[in-house]
Formats: C-alpha cells, structure tokens, sequence
C-alpha cells in the first residue's frame, strides 16, 4: 500500500510531465521562430538592406563632399562623419547576412530529436544551482544544433544524455516530493518567459514584415523585390547628386590650381601617405 506521500508525488509527477510536454512544445516552437526570423533578416539584408547599405555608403559620400565646399562648418563634418559610422555599420550587416543566408527547414527527425532532449535536459529539471548552469549550457547547445540543421550533433547530444549522471535521482519521498513541487513552479515560470518572448517577436517590426511578404508572395507578388527596386531607384537619384557634388568640387580644384597654383587637396590632407 502506497503511503500519503508517495500518492501525493506520484499526483506532482504526472502534472510535472504533462508540463514537461507543454514545455518542450513551446521551446520547439520559439526556436522555430527564431530560426524563421534569423533566416528572414539575412533574407531581407541580402535583397533590400544591403541596398540601404549602399545607399547609406552613397549619403556618406554626399555629406563628405558637402563638407569640402565649407571645410570650415563644424555641424557639417559632424554629420559626415555620423553617417560614415552609419555606413560602415550597415556594410558590417550586410556582410554578417552572407554567413546566415539560406532556406531552413527542419526535419520531422530534428524536431523529434529537438522535443525529446529539450524535454529531458531543461534547465527547470535541474536540481542545485550547478545542474541548472550547466543544463542552460546543453539548452543553448541544443537551440544552435536545431536552428542550423546539425541532426548529427543533435544526435550526438542525444547519445550523451543517455548516459549523463545528472539523470539519476535519489534521497527521501519527501525530498524528491519538494524537487517535483519546485519544478512545477519553474516549468511554469519558464513557460511564461517563452510566452512573454514570443509575444515580444509578433510585435516586432521584423516579425511583421515577414508576416507581409508571405501574404504577398501568396498573392503572386514579390514584396522585397519591389521594396528593392524602389530602393535602387532611389539610389540613382542619390548617386547623381554624388556625381554632380564631385564634378563642383573636382572644378572649384582645377579652378584654384590653375589661378592661384595651389592644390586644396594639400590642405585638406588628401594627399598624405
């Protein structure tokens, strides 16, 4: 005959693994979002930010050759070297989006792979302080291996679990009765965090593009193809005013060399090695 206290644990244990099950659901569901949007932002980057990029490369130019015509304005060389940072920024973006392109898909093995080790090493399983850190480090490890495609590493993490020591249990009734009460409260915290994420991701500007392009390729339409070429239209528009400052500047240059003899680039610095 079973005594209170191992009915009332057995009770805990069974809610414990329902919410275990809910629990692994909704990490496997927000790293497919993260994934989805990791991949979508190098997407956008590739079609559309890296045109902004050239655009910002472009306005970086503009204000560098407007401070020429007026060396002497300090609001000017201000925004000139703003937008260069900005610029430079923008290509660094540009560049990290190559490294993050390409489609993602997971396959039905990496999801069941993803749920089954989520649900077996989750931080809120953990024991002691030292269990949760180092079972943090096996989650962070697991949403990498499952966000990139590696079904060999997952399988791997797999294979290293069935033979982890943290697994085993141990001490009283009563104790393993409190450690089951207290996971109930983490799961249920944790679940509330990913709740809280995931909300926080739908109101965000990127979720919400992605959301407009997918209706819109429904629909038969490219969306980042014509944001694109909107942008590259602009960009025309940007590059002749680089071009007609540059032909200024280039004629106020041949105009002070041939009539005075000097060379501005001298003094702006130009044409020091």
């Amino acid at each position: 005959m079973h005594t209170p206290e191992e009915i009332e644990l057995a009770k805990k244990q069974k809610v414990r693994d329902r919410l275990m099950d809910r629990l692994a659901d909704r990490e496997e569901e927000m790293a497919d979002l993260r994934a989805q949007q990791e991949r979508f932002e190098a997407r956008y980057t590739m079609s559309v930010g890296r045109l902004y990029a050239e655009m910002d490369e472009l306005e970086a130019q503009i204000a560098e050759e407007e401070y020429k015509l007026v060396p002497d304005d300090v609001e000017i060389k201000k925004r000139a070297e703003e937008l260069r940072r900005q610029a430079e920024e923008s290509a660094k973006r540009a560049a990290e989006a190559l490294e993050k392109e390409g489609d993602w898909k997971p396959t039905a093995e990496a999801k069941k792979a993803y749920h089954e080790l989520a649900r077996s090493i989750h931080p809120d399983l953990a024991i002691d302080a030292a269990e949760k850190e180092k079972r943090h480090g096996l989650m962070a490890e697991l949403n990498q291996a499952y966000s990139s495609g590696d079904q060999t590493r997952l399988n791997e993490l797999a294979e290293q679990l069935k033979h982890s020591p943290d697994l085993v249990a141990g001490n009283t009734i009563g104790d393993e009765l409190v450690r089951t009460i207290r996971q109930i409260f983490q799961i249920k915290q944790r679940m509330t965090a990913l709740f809280n994420e995931m909300h926080e991701a739908e109101q965000g500007e990127l979720f919400i593009l992605r959301k407009k392009v997918d209706a819109e390729f429904a629909e038969g339409r490219d969306l980042l193809e014509h944001m694109a070429n909107r942008t590259r239209s602009h960009i025309n528009k940007v590059q002749r005013r680089l071009d007609n400052l540059k032909n200024v500047n280039q004629a106020a240059e041949e105009y002070v060399k041939e009539t005075f003899g000097l060379d501005i680039a001298d003094f702006r610095g130009e044409n020091k090695n």
